[in-house]
């Protein structure tokens, strides 16, 4: 556990005027302006975390691993958003209380990971971005938001990590990305289901099952760089195979998982996408529901939650360019949150992965 003090750190030039906080004694009153470590006298960046041994993780308002929330982006790295949206189900509603039990769970996030040798905040100087404001009952006038939300920062090249809201949100954030100028991504798609779905109820093309069919009718994916991994739902018919295959490139089931590994599919996948950029889209629902039973539609036979965090482990080698967890429903969870608890600490793994990527110089 981290041991450090913070202080808040002088005012700007030319203000001296005392300021009371509310969050004891005098000097700043948000608990994320600069800090300095009383150990070592080294000044902590604006965007680590607050300290854990000297705020209670069960104070302050909530936001990602206790990092500031920060509506403009400015000269993050990284930002997490939370999209709270689920009007897109088609069973179990609730995917909208998503984001913001993600944020309460992540409060035992801590600042450094040992297995990758990354302080992830540091590096890519990540904020809490808030959420997007949806519009319940108009699937459009949500989807026109989440786009203007994520334009600009694909734009400026910042990587997005989301947290859902239902899978349909995923749509609308890789339309931001072509929108940005930027060209279609590899796509890595962990779930128990398909979602290449031409519709539901009588033609509504806009669902969490229809997403990456309409991505790539879109031409938001790239055309043959589609991977599927924890694949395990019944079906309505074969018919789904077929029409699951004319999309994506290959589709590594729950089983294939069990016979392969998680290495070893990685290899594959990452020596077919090798430098493209890679957008990695996670349903918690992947994971089986003994540790996830928090989710929409949920599957037996899935993942662990120490394989899904072995596969984000490898994104390392990737050139990550956006990542997003959907499909957390906390009202079915357990009374110890172990869904919203497996889902920021695989957020966070896709964040220390990005980080260790840029830390190893792969990229700028």
């Amino acid at each position: 556990m981290c041991r450090s003090s913070w202080c808040s750190s002088a005012p700007p030039s030319g203000t001296r005027s005392r300021e009371v906080s509310i969050f004891g004694g005098t000097g700043s009153t948000s608990p994320w302006r600069s800090r300095r470590s009383l150990r070592t006298e080294r000044v902590v960046p604006v965007t680590e975390p607050l300290d854990g041994a000297t705020s209670p993780r069960f104070a302050q308002v909530a936001t990602f691993a206790r990092l500031p929330l920060q509506r403009q982006f400015g000269p993050a790295k990284s930002v997490f958003l939370g999209i709270p949206w689920d009007d897109a189900t088609s069973y179990r509603s609730g995917a909208r209380e998503g984001p913001s039990a993600i944020r309460h769970a992540s409060r035992l996030v801590r600042p450094y990971n040992m297995f990758a040798d990354v302080y992830p905040f540091r590096i890519l100087d990540t904020v809490d971005a808030g959420d997007v404001d949806p519009v319940p009952g108009y699937t459009e006038d949500t989807f026109a938001r989440i786009e203007s939300a994520l334009r600009p920062m694909f734009a400026a090249d910042v990587v997005p990590f989301i947290a859902g809201g239902d899978h349909s949100v995923t749509l609308p954030v890789l339309r931001a990305r072509k929108a940005a100028g930027k060209e279609p991504v590899s796509l890595l798609h962990f779930d128990a289901h398909f979602d290449t779905w031409e519709a539901y109820w009588g033609g509504k093309r806009y669902t969490h099952g229809t997403w990456v069919k309409r991505a790539y009718e879109e031409g938001l994916i790239a055309r043959g760089q589609v991977f599927q991994v924890g694949i395990r739902s019944s079906l309505y018919s074969d018919e789904d195979v077929r029409n699951n295959a004319a999309i994506v490139d290959r589709t590594f089931s729950s089983e294939d998982v069990d016979a392969q590994g998680n290495r070893a599919i990685m290899d594959r996948v990452l020596e077919s996408v090798r430098d493209h950029p890679l957008y990695v889209s996670v349903d918690i629902d992947v994971l089986d529901p003994a540790y996830a039973p928090g989710t929409g539609t949920p599957e037996s036979g899935g993942l662990t939650s120490r394989e899904m965090i072995h596969f984000l482990r490898e994104l390392h080698r990737a050139n990550l360019v956006g990542f997003d967890l959907v499909e957390v429903a906390p009202q079915y969870d357990h009374m110890g949150q172990i869904t919203a608890l497996a889902a920021s600490n695989l957020i966070y793994e896709g964040m220390c992965a990005l980080a260790k990527h840029r830390s190893a110089g792969v990229r700028p």
